[in-house]
């Protein structure tokens, strides 16, 4: 079977993750010595290859027991506790016998339903009555620091997309007895990381927040140039191929350092490429590229307004001044608090990233398509 030399689209190990040395060292640091951590970037930037990179590393502890959880279709706080609790017994110990005895020990009040398949191991599953956990739930949340106390050993807890919590009835509420509880946890470490900034943000440096201060906040920025090139280079060298240093350059400048673009243009370059890369292959890979992702940037744009459309041809076309009266009348944005309106949308599409000083395209293949093909066949008249 081919081994291709580049990959996206799944968490990434060994020669793909790239670089990152600085952050692996911060985060090991933070999660050894029991500080707590938010991780924040945009979607595909790397975190999960980041936090999967670190755990890996503090498995070979045998103090520490690593729990990871993914709330991406987790969609309640009922889902949440039986996730939580399943996957704390999980990472404690390998045999699900023990998983039942220490259940039984520490969730005394609450009746656990254990449910196990063909496959104990891997088939598992667990339940509560839920009138009893209303009761309860500080029980099951402080069900890790209980289990680490008895065994005398450190677990770090992971918990991915952490951000839907926000979308859980009385969100809020349920955030203040996560904070009841794990902020006396002292053997128990948590990182916490989304791929929403605007949500994440909200929920650990607003005042207001239940979460806010929890812990460290680190915001992953964009791997730099110099270590894509040298990355690109030697993964076109090891499979007997050749790029010159200016083509990888150009894979970045398209792709802008965005680590699940960069190695998807990288990889349709290789593709097309037979021994050396020419110009004429990486606008090809380029061109392909965007064809193939027309019918889903169409459809984004059937669901946005005139003036969230018109908004975005003037971030293509680099206008400095968004909410100008001279932008606001040549784009027909509306008025300057649409703008504002416009932002929030287009940020919560997960189109737009306004972290930076000026607003940034979370998906840098949909601003090229844009530029080149959208508003190239729909142009304005100014």
């Amino acid at each position: 079977m081919e081994t291709f030399p580049f990959i996206f689209g799944r968490v990434v190990e060994g020669p793909h993750f790239i670089n990152r040395q600085d952050e692996i060292a911060r985060l090991q640091a933070n999660l050894s010595s029991g500080l707590n951590t938010i991780l924040i970037s945009p979607r595909r930037w790397g975190k999960s290859s980041l936090v999967n990179t670190v755990v890996q590393s503090l498995r070979k502890n045998n103090n520490f027991r690593i729990c990871t959880i993914d709330l991406f279709n987790v969609r309640s706080e009922r889902e949440f506790i039986e996730v939580y609790a399943r996957e704390v017994l999980r990472c404690t110990s390998s045999k699900w016998e023990e998983w039942l005895e220490t259940g039984k020990k520490f969730l005394s009040r609450l009746s656990p339903r254990f449910n196990f398949g063909t496959d104990p191991v891997h088939d598992f599953s667990l339940s509560f009555n839920w009138t009893d956990v209303s009761k309860n739930l500080k029980e099951i949340l402080d069900l890790p620091e209980h289990i680490a106390k008895s065994k005398k050993i450190k677990i770090i807890i992971c918990i991915d997309e952490f951000q839907n919590l926000s979308y859980y009835d009385a969100s809020l509420g349920f955030q203040k007895k996560l904070r009841a509880a794990w902020q006396y946890h002292r053997h128990v470490t948590y990182c916490l990381y989304g791929s929403k900034r605007h949500m994440m943000r909200d929920i650990f440096e607003s005042q207001s927040s239940p979460l806010y201060k929890f812990g460290e906040v680190i915001f992953l920025t964009k791997i730099a140039t110099e270590h894509w090139i040298s990355y690109i280079r030697e993964s076109f060298r090891k499979t007997r191929k050749i790029i010159d240093d200016k083509q990888c350059l150009e894979i970045v400048g398209y792709a802008a350092n965005h680590p699940y673009f960069v190695q998807q243009l990288a990889l349709k370059t290789w593709l097309l490429t037979d021994k050396k890369v020419s110009g004429d292959i990486l606008n090809k890979a380029l061109e392909d590229i965007l064809a193939e992702n027309s019918i889903l940037y169409l459809r984004d744009m059937e669901n946005l307004s005139n003036a969230q459309i018109n908004f975005l041809h003037a971030v293509c076309d680099r206008v400095q001044q968004l909410t100008s009266a001279d932008t606001l009348r040549k784009y027909e944005i509306g008025t300057s608090a649409n703008v504002s309106k416009i932002k929030k949308a287009l940020e919560q599409k997960e189109i737009l990233d306004f972290f930076v000083p000026y607003p940034e395209f979370i998906d840098p293949f949909f601003e090229l398509w844009l530029k080149r093909i959208y508003f190239h066949d729909h142009p304005r008249n100014h």
